[in-house]
């Protein structure tokens, strides 16, 4: 079966959870984001810098985050953090995913296609012959 690339509309809003959700365990600087995300996804989310950067520069500017510059590994690399304002944004954009996820897998139960499954997203995107979701 050929993969075939997912709409890109169907992301709305998922890179900028992710981001938050991902530096909400840790600070990190981009680059080391963008490898956490593909990596801890099994390559079933790849963020690239290009859309990566601009979520932290926008997310920065409001305030969700904030960043400082560090020296890693003998490095000068930016890292981001997340704010208080950021802590409560990524738990009202997780309960509204949430919703969304059980929203979706009720429709897919009701319709005989059945939940996501037990091997998750990534098993349903491998299955249906999805390439790793774009930014």
């Amino acid at each position: 079966m050929s993969r075939q690339r997912t709409n890109p509309d169907f992301l709305n809003g998922v890179p900028e959870l992710v981001i938050l959700q991902f530096l909400s365990r840790r600070p990190m600087y981009g680059y080391e984001l963008v490898q956490s995300i593909r990596d801890e996804t099994e390559r079933t989310l790849e963020f690239g810098e290009g859309c990566v950067y601009p979520i932290l520069h926008k997310l920065e500017k409001q305030g969700v985050l904030n960043s400082r510059r560090e020296t890693v590994g003998g490095r000068s690399r930016v890292v981001y953090r997340v704010t208080q304002s950021g802590s409560k944004r990524l738990a009202r954009s997780v309960a509204h995913w949430t919703r969304i996820v059980q929203a979706v897998n009720q429709v897919l139960s009701e319709t005989g296609s059945g939940p996501i499954g037990r091997h998750g997203a990534k098993g349903a995107a491998h299955r249906l012959g999805l390439s790793p979701l774009p930014c």
